[in-house]
């Protein structure tokens, strides 16, 4: 649409359309992060002109600055931006819930049937794939981030330390965080590349919010609003960790689970990617809740799922309980589920109380938002991670039974076929898992 298809303002939104919205979206946000924002930015920017372009990319920018999935982050501001409060919890929930049951169901389709020959061979096909969407993950943050020699060694050097001295992934992140810092006030040219999201001049017509739009009452910064929503973020972690303690223990696994997934929450800079390396230090390493094999198998059943990616925290947190029932008996399923949900809830709160505290200061000046220096050298050293975090899993699925095993020279040629068609052909993450699939199939029923 170009911008003088039409000079009127698309009416106001009713909170019972944008429900209607936002339910759809999270049952068709495919793709990742890149092709979640694409989606809502051809329907709400170019279409339904909801907000302009400058608008849209502004408060892309805010959400790229902080931890957690920054495309539900994105659909959180945009529902508080039209509905107040409870439309971006609205819009917040819908872009996750949909995906915590799909997950909840696959998750229990593979405990109970994936030992069937039908779901090994899709799995088979799938493992390789989902290596080379991780190694394209690296690739593409890293072409984005890698500006200068300063920060390709930030990322070398978080690679080596997790790599060979395995530093667990928080200190990485504090610790290129600090080089940043200093970085930023010694060398401020090196480490001010700005976001990845610059503004824009394209203009789709007029927008129900528009680039001159008088700020709403709502999105004015009030003290009292801002020291209510802590208070209320607060109640909403302590409560229900409290109620875990009090009912297992902080050792339990649900209370366990409950305070490592909001560690994670709090450590995702630079998306789902960057903090699956810190998850599978704890929940494979320190915990045990499932195998490294279970784990790729997790990132796959993510990947083919509707919603962000980090829902993997859901299949983690269902296996860990199903395969040790925190509720005895046989309430394997029960007690995933309940798992599932409780990390869900945790790992998404922070993202909730980002969003509807910082929106004010952020619409308080439509200036374009820049990375600050510590989130710069944080975002370089996330690609170190990533690498790490790919020949993780080519390891384990390259050499199935170690190094001392057979090298598996099938799942070698579906992952170099996967890496061409995302890198070279630009081929869809969907398209790949489903070739990926076919082919891992015919190979597990040929053998």
């Amino acid at each position: 649409m170009s911008e003088s298809a039409t000079s009127t303002a698309p009416p106001a939104v009713s909170l019972r359309e944008a429900f209607w919205f936002w339910l759809k979206l999270g049952l068709i946000s495919f793709g990742g992060p890149a092709g979640q924002i694409a989606i809502m930015h051809q329907e709400l920017v170019e279409k339904r002109r909801w907000l302009s372009e400058r608008r849209f990319l502004h408060a892309l920018n805010y959400c790229m600055l902080l931890p957690g999935p920054e495309a539900q982050q994105l659909a959180t501001y945009i529902g508080w931006l039209l509905h107040r409060t409870w439309g971006g919890v609205l819009a917040g929930v819908l872009f996750v819930l949909p995906s915590l049951f799909i997950l909840i169901g696959l998750s229990w389709l593979y405990i109970a049937y994936g030992d069937v020959p039908l779901v090994a061979g899709i799995f088979y096909g799938i493992k390789p794939a989902v290596t080379a969407i991780v190694m394209q993950a690296a690739w593409r943050i890293g072409s984005r981030a890698l500006k200068n020699n300063w920060l390709w060694g930030i990322a070398g050097a978080s690679f080596v330390a997790i790599f060979a001295f395995n530093v667990p992934f928080p200190l990485i992140v504090i610790g290129a965080a600090l080089l940043g810092y200093l970085g930023g006030r010694l060398l401020p040219q090196q480490f001010s590349l700005g976001g990845g999201h610059a503004a824009s001049d394209k203009s789709y017509g007029a927008a129900l919010i528009d680039d001159d739009s008088p700020p709403l009452a709502h999105t004015r910064f009030r003290a009292s609003r801002l020291a209510l929503l802590l208070l209320v973020g607060a109640l909403l972690w302590l409560l229900p960790m409290g109620l875990l303690t009090a009912l297992y223990g902080w050792d339990g696994t649900l209370t366990q689970m409950a305070w490592f997934f909001t560690k994670a929450a709090l450590l995702t800079f630079g998306g789902a990617y960057a903090v699956l390396p810190y998850v599978y230090q704890g929940a494979i390493g320190h915990y045990g809740w499932l195998t490294p094999t279970q784990m790729i198998d997790g990132l796959a059943l993510g990947e083919t799922t509707p919603g962000p990616l980090i829902m993997v925290v859901a299949f983690v947190a269902f296996v860990g309980a199903y395969l040790q029932p925190v509720f005895g008996g046989d309430s394997g399923f029960v007690s995933g589920a309940v798992a599932a949900a409780l990390v869900t809830w945790f790992t998404f709160l922070p993202s909730f109380l980002f969003i509807l505290a910082g929106g004010p200061l952020v619409e308080s000046t439509h200036g374009e938002l820049k990375f600050t220096a510590p989130l710069t050298a944080i975002t370089a050293a996330v690609v170190g991670v990533i690498l790490n975090l790919a020949l993780f899993f080519a390891y384990h699925v390259l050499w199935p039974q170690g190094f001392a095993g057979s090298f598996d020279w099938p799942s070698a040629l579906i992952a170099a076929a996967a890496a061409l068609a995302l890198l070279r052909f630009k081929r869809g993450v969907m398209e790949v898992l489903l070739v990926s699939a076919l082919a891992g199939l015919a190979v597990y029923l040929l053998r």
